[in-house]
């Protein structure tokens, strides 16, 4: 594993190609942002909280620290680049890459990333840049290596786009899209209505729907509850909080409207999904 890292500033930069064995280094670190590449020939299966997935090789895939990233039983090795806000907030630092709401803080479960051979070549090139700046020891290493991580942000939001919105040309609606995303992570444990979001983005609520229903993206009241559902199945999974207080929790006032939602979304009652042997199935 490789490492940059600034004990003034607190900014924290690491690249490894066998995360198993050294994510135990870096884990104690806090409010980590991750960037996972699976450059082996089989696939990794994973969990993001509780959603399965597989990573098929060559597909790459990011985490925030508010997501818990897991390996199944693999022996393939998974490269990761992980880093946090001291070295490189992408909050600060949005109208460099517009990367939040679409590779990071999304309001769904983050998107596989699928390149194709030509943008495989240049990650591989890039990723042999990085390796060589890691080990420049010198005063504008930082620099460096801040330059080239937001070219692969740049990338692989890029990508996302391409694969998520194929059909979205226009930047303005792009930046609605993603500012929705980031709005509803944001706030979705207090807001739930689509006309909560379409007053933050000055919009009227039928604006917004109907901007998504144009290019045939999920809606956004489908999005909010989706992103409440994946918080839910967090508290089922890894909380001994019981249902109604998940409900209260989440922002509802009534427990029957939050398992209506929770059912809606997956099929199951709360109480289910806790109780299902195979949480992940249920």
């Amino acid at each position: 594993m490789q490492t940059y890292e600034d004990s003034r500033s607190g900014a924290f930069f690491s690249l490894t190609r066998d995360y198993t064995s050294d994510f135990q280094w870096v884990s104690h670190k806090p409010y980590l942002l991750y960037i996972h590449w699976n450059r082996s020939p089989e696939p990794i299966p994973v969990n993001i909280g509780s959603v399965p997935l597989t990573l098929m090789p060559g597909q790459l895939i990011s985490n925030t620290f508010l997501q818990e990233f897991t390996i199944a039983k693999s022996s393939a090795l998974l490269t990761t680049f992980a880093f946090n806000r001291e070295f490189y907030c992408i909050r600060d630092h949005d109208q460099e890459t517009s990367c939040n709401g679409i590779l990071f803080m999304g309001a769904r479960t983050p998107p596989l990333i699928t390149p194709g051979a030509e943008e495989t070549r240049k990650l591989g090139l890039l990723l042999a840049v990085f390796e060589d700046e890691f080990g420049t020891r010198d005063n504008i290493q930082e620099e460096m290596l801040r330059m080239l991580l937001k070219r692969l942000i740049i990338k692989l939001t890029r990508l996302v786009r391409h694969q998520q919105m194929p059909h979205v040309k226009d930047m303005q609606t792009v930046d609605i899209i993603r500012k929705f995303n980031i709005l509803v992570d944001q706030h979705f444990r207090v807001k739930h209505q689509v006309q909560d979001y379409a007053e933050l983005l000055h919009r009227s609520p039928k604006t917004l729907s109907n901007l998504f229903a144009k290019y045939s993206l999920e809606s956004p009241i489908s999005i909010i509850h989706g992103r409440i559902t994946l918080e839910a199945k967090r508290l089922l999974l890894h909380s001994s909080l019981n249902v109604k207080e998940i409900a209260y929790q989440l922002g509802f006032t009534s427990p029957g409207a939050f398992q209506h939602v929770f059912k809606k979304c997956t099929g199951h009652s709360p109480a289910a999904f806790r109780a299902a042997p195979d949480k992940q199935s249920a």
